[in-house]
């Protein structure tokens, strides 16, 4: 029986070893469901502890199994030794904000001097620009950071080569077999990396390099003998979580234990500006990944996206109040600015796609388009149509270029390959995500290039749009008992997706509309227990027009637990995903839990 969806998806249920459940119900002395959950994510026996209990004691390598580690560590010694001049240059994304920072509140513990550059957008576009380095130049830079890129910055690196500047590269960013000509590299996507730590973020690979250095600091006696506190890194998770979750890197392995642990500083609110941030989100409880991906990391990324680019990583330095408080209602206004103008952008492509098309890419070329947005504009593409979208924005002869992938097809890899065969003047990106810049007499040749690298044989896409969901449980199920024994899995994200489950046979009692794009809906569950959901942005969808619809027909709705938290009570609530029409699910699923 195939379930199809108002919103034209397939719903399978994942498979699993239910002896293996069992197995782990009986030996671990965990519930039905949490068993069921591990054996679907086919964690091994082993690894049980470790995943219910990620610490960052049991995943921390030793640092020196990243290439160049020692020789970076062992040249920042001698540059503070020294009082050598220290610069670092960020990128202008969530990622590199809380990287830089996470380098200059080490710097700033250890009252050793430095100054920052984060490049403007439209000006000097990503990665390290000449007119940052040929100021560092003249302030006579000595060492020079380059944090969340970096990589494939051949020509900056070589000119502060020339200028007898030593550069070390802190990124993560895919790499070209050749790489620039910097002091160091550490990139655990090096080409002859061997660490099995490509799933990092630039802050994670920063953390690592500070665990290095503090290292190498202690062994010189370098805190003893200038009377200072060896630094708690601990401390500093708060910032690698919020790099770590607004990156989408896989949540796995270290990544896992440093947003567990990142989770707990951040309810501390340690951090001036994350504390300012999260007060006038109106973030009332502990924040939690959602608040951390969908509400901070938006705020930071908009001053690089709409306003200055410089403001994200001096909110996370920042110790004076009202300083910070100044950055952090800027930041929320440019969010503002950020949000109308992605709207109006997604409108004017998306008047310009013909949902009948063929190419197994979308690639939409507009005049002047913002360059802030188009990134987004692309990903909201993407999930619409589920196929790569990479959006250029054209002014004078020159493109440039955000993008986005599916699974299955890596688009970094891609855009490298098409860099390097001078079809784009530069470019650069992950798996997932990409940038680049282009002329437009190339943008013919790149989509040709591009739909070729696409037919590749070993590349292996999803056939249909697929909702794959871990049980189905009972309306009554929804409670705080059953919403913390699903929460022993978390922190969820990329690599440990949420569980999603699916309620029958359920009616709508009541649907209110809120801030014009979200829908709150009470629902009826067979048993006559109360429902209380919500569906995000969607007013304008098929769930919604589903929903606003008057009838009394039952349906099926799939989706995954949230937790309110108000003024001292907690209340679980389902996240509508999407919605189904079929009567039932029976003798294609197994047996209810909950």
């Amino acid at each position: 029986m195939s379930i199809v969806s108002v919103s034209n998806k397939n719903w399978i249920i994942k498979k699993y070893d239910l002896d293996y459940a069992s197995f782990i119900k009986d030996n671990f002395l965990l519930d039905e469901i949490t068993s069921k959950l591990l054996s679907i994510r086919k964690i091994k026996k082993e690894d049980i502890q470790s995943f219910l209990n990620p610490s960052i004691k049991h995943y921390l390598p030793n640092p020196e199994i990243l290439n160049d580690m020692v020789k970076s560590a062992k040249r920042v010694v001698e540059a503070i030794k020294k009082k050598e001049k220290i610069a670092i240059f960020g990128d202008y994304d969530v990622d590199g904000a809380s990287a830089t920072a996470l380098l200059g509140n080490f710097f700033n513990s250890i009252n050793v001097q430095y100054e920052i550059h984060i490049p403007d957008r439209k000006k000097e576009g990503f990665g390290p620009s000449m007119l940052a380095f040929q100021k560092f130049v003249d302030k006579k830079i000595k060492l020079i950071f380059t944090v969340d890129c970096g990589t494939l910055a051949f020509k900056t690196i070589e000119f502060a080569k020339k200028n007898k500047i030593d550069v070390i590269v802190l990124d993560h960013h895919q790499s070209e077999i050749n790489l620039p000509s910097a002091y160091s590299i550490i990139n655990p996507n090096r080409i002859d990396d061997n660490s099995k730590l490509n799933y990092l973020c630039a802050a994670g690979v920063a953390f690592i390099f500070l665990v290095s250095l503090n290292k190498e600091l202690r062994s010189e006696k370098w805190f003893k003998n200038n009377n200072l506190i060896e630094p708690n890194l601990i401390n500093y998770l708060d910032l690698v979580t919020l790099g770590t979750i607004c990156d989408v890197v896989p949540l796995i392995g270290l990544n896992r234990a440093i947003v567990h642990q990142g989770l707990k500083i951040l309810k501390t609110k340690k951090n001036l500006g994350l504390k300012t941030l999260i007060n006038l989100c109106g973030i009332h409880n502990h924040p939690n990944i959602y608040h951390v991906g969908y509400m901070i990391g938006p705020r930071i990324n908009a001053g690089g996206r709409v306003g200055k680019s410089s403001h994200g990583v001096n909110l996370l330095l920042g110790k004076n109040p009202k300083e910070v408080f100044k950055i952090a209602t800027e930041l929320e206004q440019y969010n503002k600015e950020r949000q109308l103008l992605e709207k109006d952008v997604l409108e004017k492509t998306l008047k310009n796609i013909n949902t009948s098309f063929s190419e197994p890419i979308i690639i939409i070329t507009e005049k002047n388009l913002h360059e802030g947005v188009i990134g987004i504009v692309a990903a909201r593409i993407k999930d619409k149509f589920n196929k790569p979208v990479i959006v250029i924005s054209i002014e004078d002869d020159i493109g440039k270029a955000s993008a986005r992938s599916i699974v299955g097809f890596d688009i970094g890899s891609a855009i490298i390959a098409a860099a390097q065969e001078k079809i784009l003047i530069k470019g650069g990106g992950h798996k997932m995500a990409a940038g680049f810049s282009i002329k437009v007499e190339n943008i013919e040749k790149f989509k040709k290039f591009i739909f070729k690298k696409f037919e590749n044989p070993n590349i292996n896409l999803p056939i249909k749009r697929i909702l794959y969901f871990d049980s189905i449980i009972s309306p009554t199920a929804i409670n705080i008992d059953f919403y913390k024994k699903i929460n022993l899995l978390a922190p969820f994200g990329s690599g440990n997706p949420e569980p999603k489950f699916v309620i029958e046979n359920v009616k709508s009692v009541n649907n209110k509309i809120i801030k014009d794009k979200h829908i709150k809906s009470v629902l009826l569950g067979q048993e006559g227990s109360i429902i209380k959901t919500i569906a995000f942005n969607s007013v304008e969808s098929e769930i919604g027009a589903y929903l606003l619809k008057k009838n009394k027909k039952t349906f099926n709705i799939i989706g995954k637990l949230s937790l309110n938290e108000w003024r001292g009570e907690s209340n679980v609530e389902f996240i509508i995903d999407d919605i189904s029409v079929n009567k039932t699910f029976k003798n294609t699923v197994p047996s209810s839990i909950g």
